[in-house]
């Protein structure tokens, strides 16, 4: 197995341009293949779950150019059935919960014979509400495995939209995401209605969603968080041009070593101009007692000012931010008291098991931890341990976010460190040019 040695380190401080957003780049990619008309994306994220996203679009046979930070797209808008031109196709989508949710609705309501399937910890990710929410409508859908999870088989069917369709929204804010970005090209009647059973979870993400929907032509209106309307023939309609903005998510890592590190470390394509709820990370920071600063498209950080240097400890609510909040429980081991994670289930469901894992691997640089069913307690050592290996569990975030344990002046070792190449491939360049021993 691979291994990747950092530090010790003990200051951090630059200047950093994020890659595109992953969410927004997956979100684009499909938007732009359903609508009319061509669409050139620029500074769209170079990643594993990209890559998946553009060889499954070429592969349905939409046609596109790959090019170095961008890609142009023509769009399958203008075709009579608005579908996939390719009818039979086996796709692989790797661990890609933004390619495969989103791709097993357009695929439902594309009349083909399609099979979708990945790497066996995507066959472990719940899907079941959003094929119950496509069986509402028509769709004809199977299991291969296990019910409610991938490998799926996807067969031609006659879609309908009579009634409200109705989907949990505890589990995973990509199961609406998926049906508000495809059931334009469903024929209806009348409006379209999507209602939300129980909490919906991660906000911010549906917010995306919606905002790139409106740059396509399309207006979702919403009643709350409960209830979501497209309008009657609503069709997508290429911009022409759209640029990604920088990762939020990614941006979390960066601005916490700014924290922790002393700074003052800029991130350059994301500020008050972002479409990411992941923003709000620098908020969480702030109340850290982090020094933060925010422009339209940068945000910095420095280190506190008090007499010890360590961050307060912190007890938040991140159901709006769960992705970002794994970076929160690294920097709680630099913070001089307790910091309590509230209300991060769906970390039960992502790339890992992240509450356990991340459990387990704070453990291990010497912090005390209590894992509860939504929520993470840790209270940082007097000193972090020294050389610890952390596994990775195929996690690009778990790599990155004890990354940030080298900034306590001792080493850390990360396992497979390759990881990060779901959605940041340089990552760990990026963090050695403004980490200083």
């Amino acid at each position: 197995m691979e291994q990747l040695v950092l530090g010790p380190f003990s200051r951090a401080s630059g200047t950093v341009r994020l890659p595109g957003s992953k969410s927004i780049s997956n979100r684009v990619l499909l938007l732009a293949a359903l609508a009319e008309g061509e669409t050139r994306v620029e500074n769209l994220l170079a990643s594993d779950d990209t890559r998946v996203m553009l060889d499954a679009l070429a592969k349905l046979g939409v046609e596109l150019e790959r090019g170095d930070g961008n890609c142009l797209i023509k769009g399958i808008g203008g075709n009579s059935s608005g579908a996939f031109p390719v009818k039979e196709a086996d796709l692989f989508l790797g661990n890609a919960g933004t390619a495969v949710r989103p791709l097993t609705a357009a695929l439902a309501l594309s009349g083909g014979e399609y099979r979708v399937a990945g790497v066996a910890r995507m066959h472990e990710r719940p899907i079941g509400d959003l094929v119950d929410g496509l069986r509402q409508i028509g769709a004809q859908i199977d299991y291969e495995l296990n019910d409610g999870f991938p490998p799926l088989r996807i067969h031609p069917a006659a879609i309908r939209v009579s009634a409200p369709i109705r989907v949990r929204g505890d589990v995973s804010s990509q199961f609406l995401t998926a049906l508000l970005m495809t059931l334009p090209l469903v024929s209806a009647s009348g409006p379209v209605v999507v209602e939300i059973e129980g909490e919906l979870i991660s906000k911010p993400y549906v917010e995306i969603t919606m905002r790139l929907m409106e740059r396509f032509g399309v207006v979702v209106e919403r009643e709350g968080w409960a209830r979501f309307t497209i309008p009657a023939n609503a069709r997508f309609k290429s911009p022409g041009r759209i640029a990604v903005e920088g990762d939020a998510s990614s941006a979390s890592y960066f601005l916490a070593a700014g924290a922790i590190g002393g700074g003052p470390l800029r991130v350059e394509g994301v500020g008050h101009t972002s479409i990411q709820g992941d923003v709000r990370f620098a908020d969480a920071l702030a109340q850290m007692g982090a020094n933060v600063s925010v422009g339209d498209d940068w945000i910095e950080v420095r280190g506190v000012e008090n007499d010890h240097g360590r961050l307060k400890p912190i007890d938040m609510d991140f159901n709006l931010i769960p992705d970002a909040a794994m970076t929160i429980a690294v920097a709680a081991l630099f913070a001089d008291g307790t910091s309590t994670l509230r209300n991060i289930a769906s970390w039960r469901v992502k790339e890992t098991d992240r509450l356990a894992a991340m459990a387990t691997e704070l453990r291990k640089v010497g912090a005390t931890v209590e894992e509860g069913a939504d929520y993470l307690k840790v209270t940082p050592p007097a000193r972090l341990s020294a050389g610890a290996e952390i596994d990775t569990y195929d996690d690009h975030r778990m790599a990155m976010c004890f990354s940030l344990v080298s900034l306590a002046g001792v080493p850390v070792t990360i396992n497979d460190p390759r990881c990060v190449g779901k959605t940041f491939p340089d990552y760990f360049d990026r963090f050695a040019e403004v980490a200083r021993r």
